[in-house]
């Protein structure tokens, strides 16, 4: 096999997100704060030394080749801010980065979760500014909350293209949506990426949910895309067989196949692994350089199907 360690994030190839052009393997800053917003109990942090690790591994990811990072005003813990972290790491930011950030959730201090009326999006988008030290947004999602998994998302999407047309965002995109979300969301205004759980675990209406996005040519941005089903309990829970199967062929971790099928499903799908360990980091990254053969596509995507 060939050695990938060292492959960098254009292996995978690249897509348009909006008017950027950003390599397909990307960077989700979530877990640089120590914890996971939503699992149960989830924000925890570490020390000073945790803050310069998080800080480093940003850093790594840039020189690597990392050009979308993804980060939400949320992801914070008593002792670190994602989005501080990205301003702290990266400002003056390369010309070519693509940072994304989401809002309709937030968290009070103590870690809780609300979730904003339309009229409270504005200043989440100004806080995500001021985090981050910018004047723009590159991509702001609209993170749905589980209540309206069948409801209408037109009040605070029509929110966001307000800010859109002055200027505080440049572009649009959705998260955890259906394909009627989507639709909807697209007749107030454009969508570039939808960003939703994805993994070989995935059921076949997200499958079917992921062409339907690449046929409109919006990028697709998976969640969980490692974790899958396991979620929260993250990449080091029992691993499916045919994942570890296919994972010693390629002389890879179980985390680099999930990756790599990700992938391979399609040239929008962009991904966005987040991790607070260096060589975790770099793993990931080369993930993108792995290349399945058809057979292989097909038995892991036996994972999702007999899991449905």
């Amino acid at each position: 096999m060939s050695d990938t360690r060292t492959r960098p994030p254009t292996a995978a190839g690249t897509w348009k997100l909006g008017d950027l052009t950003v390599n397909r393997v990307g960077f989700g800053a979530m877990r640089l704060t120590g914890g996971v917003p939503f699992a149960a109990g989830g924000g925890a942090g570490g020390g000073s030394g945790d803050r310069e690790r998080s800080l480093a591994v940003l850093r790594r990811a840039v020189e690597l080749g990392v050009n979308h990072i993804d980060t939400a005003a949320f992801y914070f813990s008593p002792t670190r801010s994602a989005n501080e972290l990205i301003n702290r790491a990266l400002a003056p930011y390369p010309d070519d980065l693509l940072i994304t950030t989401k809002v309709w959730p937030a968290r009070d201090p103590a870690g809780a979760f609300w979730w904003a009326e339309p009229e409270q999006l504005r200043g989440q988008v100004e806080e995500n500014l001021r985090q981050l030290g910018r004047d723009h947004l590159d991509v702001v999602n609209l993170r749905l909350p589980p209540s309206r998994a069948t409801g209408s998302l037109a009040e605070h999407f029509g929110v966001l293209a307000d800010l859109r047309q002055a200027g505080l965002i440049r572009h649009l995109g959705i998260s955890n949506v259906t394909s009627a979300h989507l639709a909807e969301a697209r007749s107030i205004a454009p969508v570039v990426c939808v960003q939703n759980a994805y993994s070989v675990d995935a059921p076949g209406a997200e499958q079917e949910f992921l062409r339907e996005c690449g046929e409109l040519g919006i990028a697709f941005v998976p969640f969980y895309a490692i974790a899958g089903a396991r979620r929260e309990e993250g990449a080091g829970a029992a691993e499916d067989e045919a994942v570890r199967a296919v994972a010693r062929a390629h002389g890879a971790s179980p985390a680099q196949i999930r990756l790599a099928w990700t992938l391979e499903q399609g040239p929008h799908v962009l991904a966005i692994p987040g991790t607070g360990d260096p060589d975790h980091l770099v793993e990931n990254v080369a993930a993108g350089a792995i290349r399945l053969t058809d057979e292989e596509i097909a038995r892991l995507g036996s994972v999702r199907r007999t899991g449905e």
